[in-house]
């Protein structure tokens, strides 16, 4: 059973399953309501049920008076649907209206997707969760207050915990300490979320996403997201390394591909090794995109990775056609030990 729920203001709609709460399924959806707390203790998420009927599982959060639920007033992120409803509640719409926060983290897991590649599992504190666009970034703040930017590499409506993908680089003080010192349980603390960098949603154009290393990482977010928001439009992803290893999460586009007609992967090796036993796509991944799309007018690109990459791509891809406006950049630029 779902539940058709309607926004007063804009007349953005979407659908809540049974026993599903009511901030889960927008995001889930691409709407995108404020929230912080996400167990109905700050109020970041109260709004107004014009119409229908809501029910809290839980019993009613301590941010809601009973004489304020009888008029309607309602928390979203531990609230369900037991009608069709319309709901007078603020829509985010851009990222000048997500809260930039500096938040204490617990370090959830560490674990090597490759010998140079790190996945990092966040945890917030009980009370807090970040709110963001699929595609943005956060910054550590180190102890003597320089800072580092990782992608965010979940989508917004899996939040429990913030998964970073972070390259080794030798004599870099902070990916040192993570590949050789970091332990479970350890403290860290950042500030985000941050960027421009996620998906143009006044646009219907077919997508090309193009990735270089752990460039992966925002390009993943994205993608996880529009499975969700079961988009259907073409989406092409091409991901460049130079050896096999380098693709330290080959099965996940693989899997994409292999369950959605309409994303189609494309991995393409510069130095495939002899122990590869390399049988598709060589050379480097703008140049096979370049290769594959002669006319470019009429996509949205998405490029995420080295500097060198995306000017070269930059360069080929608007002789090709693209326009300013459909091409979107996040250049992965290492910090120098």
């Amino acid at each position: 059973m779902t539940f058709k729920i309607t926004l007063e203001a804009t007349g953005h709609t979407f659908e809540a399953q049974k026993n599903e709460f009511i901030l889960d399924a927008a995001l889930r959806q691409g709407i995108a309501f404020p929230y912080g707390c996400r167990s109905g203790s700050c109020g970041t998420c109260l709004g107004q049920v014009v119409s229908g009927e809501i029910h809290y599982p839980e019993g009613l959060p301590l941010t809601v008076m009973e004489h304020e639920h009888e008029k309607g007033k309602a928390v979203f992120c531990v609230s369900v649907a037991k009608t069709d409803l319309v709901l007078d509640v603020k829509e985010i719409e851009s990222t000048s209206e997500i809260e930039i926060k500096i938040l204490p983290a617990r370090v959830a897991s560490l674990r090597k997707l490759a010998d140079d590649v790190m996945e990092l599992s966040l945890t917030l504190p009980a009370s807090e969760r970040l709110a963001f666009k699929a595609g943005q970034y956060i910054e550590f703040i180190l102890r003597d207050r320089s800072r580092r930017a990782f992608s965010i590499a979940n989508s917004p409506s899996n939040d429990e915990a913030l998964e970073l993908h972070i390259r080794h680089v030798e004599g870099g003080v902070f990916t040192d300490h993570v590949f050789n010192e970091m332990k479970e349980k350890a403290i860290l603390r950042f500030e985000g979320p941050f960027g421009s960098f996620y998906i143009n949603d006044s646009s219907n154009r077919p997508l090309i996403l193009i990735t270089g290393g752990t460039g992966f990482a925002p390009i993943k977010a994205m993608i996880e997201e529009l499975i969700e928001q079961e988009d259907t439009r073409p989406i092409q992803i091409y991901w460049g390394a130079r050896a096999k290893v380098d693709l330290y999460r080959h099965d996940l586009p693989e899997k994409w591909a292999f369950q959605h007609e309409n994303i189609h992967y494309v991995p393409v090796l510069s130095e495939p090794e002899a122990n590869d036993d390399w049988q598709g796509r060589t050379g480097f991944v703008h140049a096979a995109v370049a290769e594959d799309f002669e006319d470019l007018s009429g996509f949205d690109v998405y490029i995420a990775g080295p500097p060198p990459m995306i000017d070269t791509a930059k360069e080929i891809f608007m002789k090709q056609g693209l326009s300013d406006d459909q091409l979107f950049l996040d250049s992965f630029e290492f910090a120098k030990p």
